[in-house]
């Protein structure tokens, strides 16, 4: 048997079930959403159009439950900080956004399933009264960093433990997959941009590549326990890039800061470089944040967008070729995923090894 025909045909039809899965999610996703518009439509003796913003919004956006499928999802804790004490309940109180829920100290209504808002005795929402509550629910995308978390510990504690069984001998089984990797971050990303320092940082590097990569592929996977949009969100983003300003900036030794505060140019130029090398310790982290943000929101948007073109022309003829198109995006965006972790982690080494950096 010609084993590496095996392994390409196995690798074509992961691709395919892959692809299946995505315009599976989509689509009843798209179906939910169209049922509901037809009952508005019913009810108003109007035709309401397929909303495919609402949809590829609902989909890239945060939510308090873990949709599944159908109408069927699971509930997530809702932890509220009011002036009046901690509230605790789940968000399955909601229906959905169907009904209000009265608690310990106020009544709560979920608007637009985004925000939770504090209900007046008039029945609307009181604005006044909801700035003193402060939410720390556990989302989707915070239980999805959760799921990431444990997927890391229990990838590095796994190796270690082999490393320590297995001392001196060649690796084996799992050891031997994240081997590899572990050494391409060290010899291709820290060690060349760093330098003999590289050490204290490895654990800060390897922690970044392989937090985005993970959350881009679980990301991409369209049922329980992915389709979490993690690093499409920019609060995430912002958190990585402002460690990365953090641990930059704390280790810049004199020259990096001589370089800032006094670069080696006349001094009637000072007014305008040295606002300017201020600028770029926030702009280079900014772009970072950016950068991640918007590439994973845009695949998504694009894969999303695709799929719902057959909705919007309402026929099954656009299918073959709007299934193609995801189908090439979906392997686009594994490419897009790995590639995305290996330009953050190498930026910031980058601009670590530019902090360290000793005068020549």
């Amino acid at each position: 048997m010609d084993f590496r025909h095996f392994f390409n045909s196995k690798k074509i039809s992961f691709i395919a079930i892959f692809a299946v899965f995505t315009t599976f999610s989509v689509a009843q996703t798209a179906d939910s959403t169209s049922t509901a518009a037809a009952s508005v439509s019913h009810e108003t003796h109007g035709e309401e159009p397929y909303n495919a913003t609402e949809v590829i919004m609902e989909h890239i956006g945060d939510a308090y439950d873990w949709h599944l499928w159908g109408d069927l999802s699971i509930p997530l804790p809702v932890i509220l900080y009011t002036d009046k004490g901690f509230e605790f309940f789940l968000s399955s109180q909601f229906h959905h956004g169907e009904h209000d829920y009265q608690g310990k100290h106020y009544t709560y209504r979920l608007v637009d399933k985004k925000k939770i808002r504090v209900v007046g005795s008039n029945g609307a929402v009181d604005e006044e009264a909801s700035k003193n509550v402060w939410d720390f629910s556990i989302t989707k995308n915070v239980a999805a960093i959760f799921l990431s978390v444990f997927l890391l510990v229990w990838i590095f504690s796994s190796v270690a433990r082999a490393y320590k069984k297995r001392e001196g001998k060649a690796p084996k089984g799992f050891q031997s997959l994240i081997e590899p990797i572990i050494l391409f971050v060290r010899d291709d990303i820290a060690r060349p941009n760093i330098g003999h320092r590289y050490a204290r940082f490895m654990p800060l590097l390897l922690t970044i590549f392989f937090f985005i990569w993970i959350n881009n592929l679980l990301g991409l996977i369209p049922i329980f326990p992915g389709a979490a949009n993690v690093t499409g969100n920019i609060a995430v983003t912002f958190v990585l890039a402002f460690i990365v300003l953090i641990v930059v900036n704390i280790n810049g030794n004199k020259y990096y800061w001589k370089h800032i505060l006094a670069p080696d140019v006349p001094w009637w130029l000072y007014p305008i470089m040295i606002p300017v090398e201020l600028v770029g310790v926030i702009s280079k982290p900014f772009a970072l944040m950016i950068r991640l943000f918007a590439n994973i929101t845009a695949g998504h948007i694009i894969i999303l967008s695709l799929i719902s073109l057959i909705f919007v022309f309402k026929s099954l003829a656009i299918a073959p070729v709007s299934l193609a198109f995801v189908l090439f995006m979906n392997v686009l965006e594994l490419l897009v995923g790995v590639l995305q972790a290996f330009i953050f982690t190498l930026l910031t080494a980058l601009f670590i090894g530019m902090a360290v950096e000793e005068h020549h």
